[in-house]
């Protein structure tokens, strides 16, 4: 089967939807399967089989930065998608008519085309965006045979906004073989953090909460990622007089931030909601973190559920509390880490995936009638 990821974005960075895109893809080609990155703007060397389409241009969606595609050139996508003459091209949702609707609009009438939907909008300006984008695109949206949500709350958002109905999926990750713990350090527990420092990955409400923890308990706390309140945050960590405790380690590469959440006693994510899916949980559970904990928000209740693991970030005495308590009492961590390595097995990419490759199968089944008949002619 050949198979072609099309995502709007660029491929070049380490957010959510990249690293399903990735991970899936590498999977497909594990068990013999052909696959393509159609993708905006791109630099990557160390992927195969990557076309770049289009300039990227920087914009802020979500409370997150992400780039959208400009100028994608009809001539280039038609040479491609009559090259490659792809069984199925598998569309990363919402996308824009720059470069998701066009591919979709040209595509063959005989490949098969199924979409999955990723976000969960946080705010009215990020809703009213996304049912913006919706109308926008509505013409292409009747041509995908199948939409994927990652999530029940997805499912819901997609139902809204795009009035489609869709199948549950959820996101995928790789689970590592044989990989050895980092050995942790006894004298010293340690929390890590790991997200863009955005508003609504809560890094300021978990320094909030951290100025309360009990004075007797010795622990160190790193947080993984950078963004715009890079400032705020370490403001706020010489105002509690918490540099003794909390490092920035900025972006580091995904090799060196599964070590860290590798060594995480605490792995805490105190999102303050629109997230569609808890995908840095399961990473964290994958990379070994022995307690994982997030904000109780729509997403992140349909990885954990668990309330044990759940918890409202705004409210810094309780927050304070769960960070207390789960550093003071190893038994509940540990009993935490036992229920969450079965959680993770139901992610990996090899449970995962099949169900991605049968929903592949049937959408490329309600095109063979046609296929010898049509010659593979190029849709409007």
């Amino acid at each position: 089967m050949k198979i072609g990821f099309v995502l709007d974005d660029t491929i070049d960075s380490s957010d959510g939807v990249q690293q399903y895109v990735l991970t899936l893809g590498s999977w497909l080609i594990s068990i013999g399967h052909e696959v393509h990155y159609l993708v905006g703007q791109s630099e990557r060397k160390d992927v195969d089989n990557i076309h770049s389409l289009a300039k990227n241009v920087k914009v802020k969606f979500n409370k997150n930065r992400m780039t959208i595609p400009f100028r994608a050139k009809t001539s280039q996508i038609i040479n491609i998608l009559e090259e490659e003459k792809f069984d199925v091209l598998h569309i990363q949702m919402p996308y824009s008519p720059q470069l998701g609707a066009k591919i979709i609009k040209i595509a063959p009438k005989t490949t098969a085309i199924v979409g999955t939907f990723h976000i969960l909008p946080y705010g009215k300006i990020e809703k009213a965006g996304t049912y913006l984008l919706a109308k926008l695109v509505k013409s292409s949206f009747s041509r995908i045979d199948t939409v994927i949500s990652v999530s029940k709350p997805a499912a819901v958002f997609a139902k809204q906004a795009y009035d489609c109905e869709s199948v549950v999926i959820p996101n995928v990750v790789k689970l590592p073989n044989g990989t050895k713990k980092q050995k942790r350090n006894k004298s010293k527990l340690h929390i890590v953090f790991v997200g863009r420092l955005v508003k609504r990955k809560g890094v300021l409400e978990l320094l909030h909460a951290l100025s309360l923890v009990d004075d007797d308990l010795d622990f160190m706390v790193t947080v993984v990622g950078s963004g715009p309140l890079k400032d705020d945050v370490l403001r706020l960590v010489r105002n509690y007089g918490l540099e003794n405790r909390v490092r920035l380690t900025g972006f580091v590469a995904e090799e060196e931030k599964f070590r860290i959440l590798s060594d995480a006693d605490i792995a805490v994510f105190p999102s303050l909601g629109g997230e569609s899916f808890g995908i840095v949980l399961i990473e964290a559970m994958a990379a070994g973190a022995e307690a994982v904990i997030g904000g109780n928000n729509q997403g992140y209740q349909a990885v954990l559920e668990d309330t044990q693991t759940l918890f409202n970030p705004c409210d810094k005495v309780s927050f304070s509390k769960i960070l207390s308590s789960l550093l003071r009492n190893s038994n509940t961590r540990k009993n935490i880490h036992e229920k969450q390595k079965l959680i993770v097995k139901k992610y990996d990419v090899s449970s995962v995936g099949p169900e991605v490759l049968k929903v592949y199968e049937q959408a490329i089944a309600k095109h063979k009638p046609n296929k010898d008949n049509d010659n593979n002619e190029m849709g409007n």
